[in-house]
């Protein structure tokens, strides 16, 4: 069983038990989260479609840290010039834990 779900306007597809990287929803580890936009599910039962989410369908997840990613090197060149650009960034993060599907 899996279902997609929406958080910060990007879609995830989940399964229980997946550890997923989303973008930083600023809570502390150990605290549970539930997710009220599903917007697919799959399961043994059939298949389910949104529109745009699916009533009474949540999907239970815990939060495990919150931390960067990665530096994303920016490289942007000006035009007619001599002159370039290089940023480094580092977007935050917050991993979680699928624990369960509730409703499906």
């Amino acid at each position: 069983m899996y279902a997609i779900i929406e958080t910060n306007g990007k879609q995830f597809k989940v399964k229980e038990g997946d550890i997923v990287k989303i973008d930083r929803l600023n809570l502390e580890a150990g605290k549970e989260i539930i997710f009220e936009r599903v917007l697919f599910l799959h399961s043994n039962k059939g298949i389910k479609i949104g529109n745009p989410y699916i009533d009474g369908l949540k999907v239970k997840a815990e939060v495990i840290e919150e931390a960067k990613n990665d530096k994303v090197m920016v490289y942007r060149p000006p035009s007619k010039k001599a002159i370039k650009k290089l940023k480094g960034h580092r977007q935050w993060y917050t991993k979680i834990k699928i624990k369960e599907i509730l409703g499906g």
